[in-house]
């Protein structure tokens, strides 16, 4: 049963709401038997205001201090103490003058002793020693020679409390069955309520890493049920984007380290078929040390974005002047922009100041710059400048090369993405670049964009906000 419940959520919706239903009609029926009871009570003690009205009517004294009783209707008689009135009267020195013959001697309450009072008297519950339960009321009367009496008036309460246990026992056979039948239709609508979930956990139980692009089936996406859906389906699309994106990057980064590695293998093989002098062996090792070079520079883009991707790399802020960090980012491509006869100018405030870690800021420059000098012709210039907004501090790259296309442009910044698919590796690289000049930039929380007017040449522009900066005094 306890498996039942843990396992069973229809069952622990039915089981709650009988449960507080049980609790809510009984804390109901317990105040309505209550209710219920006070206006008999309230009914019997008006009775008993009237019928004692109608016997003080009926007392009266002759000259002697006889009592006399002109009428008795209304008083209870042989096997009709449901239907009548019991009547005592006592004067108040405690001397009875008139008792009701189904009393049997029994007397209503104590003897009167002088002390009783005067007025009116509330009504009040007694037992006779025959087990009978009466109402009674005690009253002072006056009678017509001046004299006083104790007037007390009672009614059974057997038929009172025979209707109150028949009330009761509608309420104890109807509230069980009132909480079963709601259960059980609890437990249907219920069930009709969770068929999605079910349908749902069907659906999803079916749904492996090869089926990502399938989705779950919402009937209504406003209710918690569709939210629930619609946020699982949201999941999955994210996981499917995810899987693609592991896919590609490892079909990728295999191509790519493939690449190296095969052409470290081909010169290696030639080389042993073929012999040499010095010189041949000594230019085999030199193209075999260039390709591995270039396999060294490919894993350590590829272990940064995966340090990246685990969020693993802890940024060490301090403060970097930007003017300066842009320079020995140009000092360190001075070779290869040599090599093409190019010239990197520089130009900007050199005053400015940002909070960075300068490792990640200074490779995402190299990256742009690196860029800029590859794609650009030789004997070109280019532009390297620093300056600052009312909002940010900028660093722009300008190159002079073909020119990014409109359909390229919003991908350049994936994982081994190149503009140009015809470009071989040794001069388009590997296509990581600008991914982690993008990601380097975004933990600064900045941001990098591309600006391409129709024509040769384009500008990388670098964002960084200005509560990340200060401006050094001159």
């Amino acid at each position: 049963m306890n498996g039942l419940l843990r396992a069973n959520l229809r069952t622990r919706l039915t089981i709650l709401y009988a449960s507080l239903l049980g609790v809510a009609l009984l804390l109901y029926a317990g105040g309505v038997s209550v209710l219920f009871l006070h206006n008999l009570r309230e009914q019997l003690d008006s009775s008993l205001d009237r019928d004692v009205e109608t016997v003080e009517g009926a007392l009266s004294a002759d000259a002697n201090g006889t009592l006399h009783l002109s009428s008795r209707e209304g008083e209870a008689h042989e096997d009709e103490l449901d239907r009548g009135y019991l009547l005592e009267v006592w004067s108040e020195d405690g001397k009875l003058l008139y008792r009701s013959a189904l009393l049997h001697n029994q007397a209503l309450g104590p003897i009167p002793d002088g002390s009783t009072g005067s007025g009116r008297r509330s009504a009040h519950s007694l037992r006779l020693s025959s087990g009978t339960r009466l109402r009674l009321i005690s009253r002072i009367h006056h009678l017509g020679n001046g004299s006083a009496v104790v007037v007390r008036l009672a009614i059974s309460q057997e038929h009172l409390r025979h209707e109150f246990w028949e009330m009761v026992t509608v309420l104890g056979i109807g509230l069980p069955v009132t909480v079963l039948l709601v259960a059980f239709t609890g437990y249907l609508v219920a069930a009709r309520a969770l068929k999605p979930v079910d349908a749902m956990a069907q659906r999803a139980a079916q749904i492996t890493a090869e089926q990502l692009n399938e989705r779950l089936q919402i009937e209504n996406p406003n209710d918690e049920l569709g939210q629930l859906g619609t946020a699982f389906n949201a999941t999955l699309a994210r996981l499917e984007h995810s899987f693609d994106q592991l896919r590609r990057f490892t079909a990728d980064a295999s191509h790519e380290l493939r690449t190296p590695l095969t052409a470290i293998q081909s010169v290696g093989e030639v080389a042993l078929r073929i012999p040499g002098d010095v010189n041949h062996y000594r230019d085999t090792i030199g193209s075999m040390l260039e390709e591995t070079n270039r396999l060294a520079k490919l894993v350590d883009s590829l272990l940064t974005m995966a340090r990246a991707d685990a969020g693993r790399i802890q940024l060490h802020r301090a403060d970097v002047n930007l003017f300066d960090l842009a320079d020995e980012s140009v000092r360190l491509l001075e070779v290869l922009a040599e090599e093409k006869q190019q010239t990197i100018q520089m130009d900007g405030s050199r005053s400015i100041t940002v909070t960075a870690d300068r490792t990640l800021l200074r490779q995402a420059i190299v990256n742009l710059l690196h860029n800029a000098v590859k794609y650009s012709p030789d004997r070109s210039t280019v532009q390297i400048s620093v300056r600052e907004t009312e909002s940010s501090a900028i660093v722009e790259v300008q190159d002079n090369g073909p020119g990014i296309p409109l359909e390229d442009r919003g991908r350049i910044f994936e994982r081994f993405y190149r503009v140009d698919k015809s470009r071989t590796r040794v001069a388009g690289g590997a296509g990581l670049g600008l991914s982690i000049a993008q990601w380097a930039i975004a933990m600064h929380a900045g941001a990098i964009e591309v600006q391409c007017e129709p024509g040769p040449g384009s500008t990388f522009r670098i964002s960084l906000p200005k509560n990340g900066f200060s401006v050094a005094a001159h």
